[in-house]
């Protein structure tokens, strides 16, 4: 595991899905223990709500990644939980504050450059994803079985003593289909983002970390503890950086937020 400690301005997390046996609860206690920030986001799918009515399953780690989540609220770090599609009963305690957490719909993060970036989880953009019905339920099933494929790769590896590789992440990045549904994502996200006149959206949802600038627009994805094992960070001199945590420490995308956004007056 990682033996430094990492400082941040801010730390985005999502789609912990703590409660679904597929959750890597071992990577995230090592990063939460292993970092520190003024601002941490939880960017929804938090808790697997919809995981525990099927099959209730709450392993001891998952306890101890709510208590490290509430032992950063409670010692200075302002923890913001915004509820995504499999934590939505949490909805009904909207601007509320559990535990020193505060819980918002969504939210405008305004980074050390000045920059204004939206908060929320994603879900909101399924119905520019998803043609229909059947093809919702299909896709449903097929990441079902995904997921089945990790967990048995995960295993394999791990006595072999081979450090972590998502088998799901690389068979979706060879499926056109799974590649056009990216797509239309993210441009549902910046044009969600551009509504609310920000310069850009940080989101979690698809479980496909990411960070670029579409149509002027800077797009985040956090990507999740399921397959990637991501989390965005700002650093303390601006920068956003997509981080993945297992055995190592590896930055997958860096941004310069000091180097202004393209907007819609400078284009």
């Amino acid at each position: 595991m990682v033996s430094h400690t990492y400082c941040y301005k801010s730390i985005w997390l999502s789609d912990l899905h703590l409660g679904s046996k597929d959750c890597k609860a071992d990577y995230l206690l090592d990063m939460l223990s292993k970092t520190r920030c003024d601002t941490l986001y939880l960017v929804g799918d938090i808790i697997d709500i919809w995981a525990l009515e099927r099959r209730f399953s709450w392993p001891d780690k998952h306890n101890q990644v709510i208590d490290a989540l509430i032992n950063k609220a409670n010692n200075g770090t302002r923890v913001i939980y915004l509820p995504g599609n499999h934590d939505e009963k949490i909805k009904k305690y909207l601007g509320m504050t559990f535990a020193k957490i505060e819980i918002h719909p969504e939210i405008i993060h305004t980074t050390v450059s000045g920059q204004k970036l939206l908060i929320t989880h994603g879900d909101v953009f399924d119905g520019d994803v998803c043609l229909g019905k059947w093809q919702s339920i299909l896709g449903d099933l097929l990441y079902d079985f995904l997921l089945f494929l990790n967990r048995s790769c995960f295993r394999l590896r791990k006595l072999l003593g081979c450090r972590y590789w998502s088998l799901a992440g690389y068979i979706k990045n060879k499926v056109k289909g799974a590649n056009d549904a990216i797509k239309r994502y993210q441009l549902a996200a910046v044009r969600y983002a551009k509504k609310k006149s920000v310069d850009g959206i940080i989101c979690g949802h698809i479980h496909q970390p990411d960070v670029q600038v579409i149509d002027n627009c800077l797009y985040c994805n956090d990507g999740d503890w399921i397959e990637n094992c991501t989390l965005l960070a700002e650093n303390l001199d601006g920068t956003i950086e997509l981080i993945f945590w297992t055995e190592s420490i590896e930055s997958l995308t860096q941004f310069e937020q000091n180097r202004p956004i393209p907007n819609k007056q400078a284009a």
